[in-house]
């Protein structure tokens, strides 16, 4: 036997060997098996360096430190709200909640999301007035400063945003800015040495360990949050870049939805941003003082709950909301997302709403960012309009929203995106909120960006070309790995 044909023999059995490391890793997730042994077979051996960076199951390792927030009895409040849900006493404040109170129990069972109804909510989709209002807040700020963000670029808007925060650094402010290594890859640590220099503090979220090798870089903290003086909380869908303001000529307009928060909800976001940034600090640990958690005497209404998940954890926590916020419509779900992926269970319940009548709608953009990503979506999009819903392509630039409406009550708005890699890969966070007047509030925005669509109707969906057909084939057999 030649030389070439031990090394033939010997590649295939060790893709023998690897396909059975992967189904044994993957065993939970036919979908994703099938994807990464397909990429496998098609491309020997390198197809498992490929698995061994992307392809990670995070879900047995203990990445975030839980043991200190029994400290400020959020576990008590969990178990005394779960209690009390289950014995028909919690005393809402808010009646509209009160017809929720299942899915507020699944918040708190598989995530310990802790119900708060004191709240009040701007609502920005223009990141010029998003991030007006934030840098009016950091200046104001007196304590603290939390930011973090999956995107932090050291353009025009984030060299503003630098300055602003090493000036507050020099006053004595507690800066602290985390962002994703992934998300933020262009970055030069260098921008950063001011706001160091100033008192500043700066952690990566899960950096490259070995130069050029990052076997962790297909898991990314695709959170966006600030806290100031934890009173104020911001979170949504809006990075720092000046493509975010509208500048970038590829997207044009950029349109995406963020909330910005003051009441108790904020100490939940506050509690967010700690975990991550612990998991991040070798040796800057934050503590969970007082100050990070003020009083409130705000008089906000608005019932809501701050919802994570990650790849570390067993449930998908937000995509669970998202099901179980879709399966409780009675009359229309609105749906705004620049990704539509979703697995089988968030599409069939949503396909189920469409054939009982509810009226569903989506939106996504006419812009591509992944082109991948993006045929996939057309071809779930297809599913959905033989079911009876409506889909709108966004015109009027790129539409980053990730925001869901059911029924003009309750509503949904965070980093979570309708796709694989949003539940099962990405660690997000949403703001799920139980109040009339905000989810109208919404549903408005969605009118409104509806005459700017175009309606694809499933008739003009049948009249694609092949090749069309071709790419969103080949991209939906990969979507569960994208």
């Amino acid at each position: 036997m030649d030389i070439l044909s031990v090394f033939l023999n010997s590649l295939f059995i060790l893709n023998f060997l690897f396909a059975g490391v992967v189904i044994f890793l993957e065993r939970k997730d036919p979908s994703a098996t099938w994807a990464w042994l397909m990429v496998l077979f098609f491309i020997p051996f390198l197809g498992f360096i490929l698995y061994l960076i992307f392809g990670q199951n995070l879900s047995r390792r203990r990445l975030f430190d839980w043991a200190d927030i029994k400290k400020i009895g959020i576990e008590k409040m969990i178990e005394k709200q779960m209690d009390s849900l289950k014995e028909q006493t919690f005393p809402f404040y808010d009646r509209s909640a009160e017809e929720y109170q299942d899915m507020i129990y699944l918040h708190l069972k598989n995530n310990g999301a802790v119900l708060t109804e004191n709240n009040s909510v701007n609502i920005f989709v223009d990141g010029k007035e998003k991030f007006e209002s934030l840098f009016s807040h950091i200046s104001q700020a007196k304590d603290h400063i939390h930011l973090q963000y999956y995107i932090f670029r050291t353009d025009h808007l984030g060299k503003k945003l630098l300055h602003l925060l090493t000036e507050k650094a020099k006053e004595g402010v507690r800066v602290r800015v985390l962002y994703d290594e992934m998300g933020s890859r262009n970055i030069s640590k260098k921008a950063f040495n001011p706001l160091k220099a100033a008192g500043g503090e700066v952690e990566v979220f899960f950096p490259t360990r070995i130069p050029l090798i990052n076997l962790r870089l297909n898991y990314r903290n695709h959170r966006k949050l600030v806290i100031i003086d934890g009173k104020i909380g911001y979170i949504g869908g809006f990075n720092v870049g000046d493509e975010y303001l509208g500048l970038n000529k590829k997207f044009g307009y950029w349109r995406d939805t963020h909330l910005r928060i003051e009441g108790t909800a904020v100490h939940a976001i506050q509690t967010r941003f700690i975990l991550d940034w612990n998991q991040a600090s070798d040796h800057y640990d934050i503590q969970y003082e007082d100050h990070y958690f003020p009083d409130f005497s705000h008089d906000g209404e608005i019932p809501m709950q701050i919802v994570s998940s990650g790849p570390d954890s067993d449930w998908e926590q937000i995509k669970c909301g998202y099901i179980k916020m879709i399966s409780s419509a009675k009359k229309s779900i609105l749906i705004q997302t620049p990704y539509f992926i979703p697995d089988a269970s968030l599409l069939d319940a949503l396909k189920i709403a469409a054939l009982s009548g509810v009226d569903v709608r989506l939106m996504i953009p006419n812009k591509p960012d992944h082109m991948f990503v993006y045929w996939a979506t057309y071809s779930y999009l297809g599913e959905m309009l033989e079911a009876g819903a409506k889909v709108y392509i966004y015109n009027n630039g790129f539409i980053h929203a990730k925001t869901i409406i059911v029924d003009n009550k309750i509503s949904s708005v965070g980093t979570a995106n309708i796709d694989v890699r949003s539940f099962r890969l990405n660690f997000e966070v949403n703001a799920f909120i139980y109040h009339q007047e905000t989810a109208k509030l919404l549903a408005d925005f969605f009118e409104e960006d509806a005459k700017l669509c175009f309606n694809l109707t499933n008739a003009k969906y049948q009249l694609r070309p092949l090749r069309i057909r071709f790419k969103e084939s080949i991209s939906r057999l990969l979507s569960p790995i994208l």
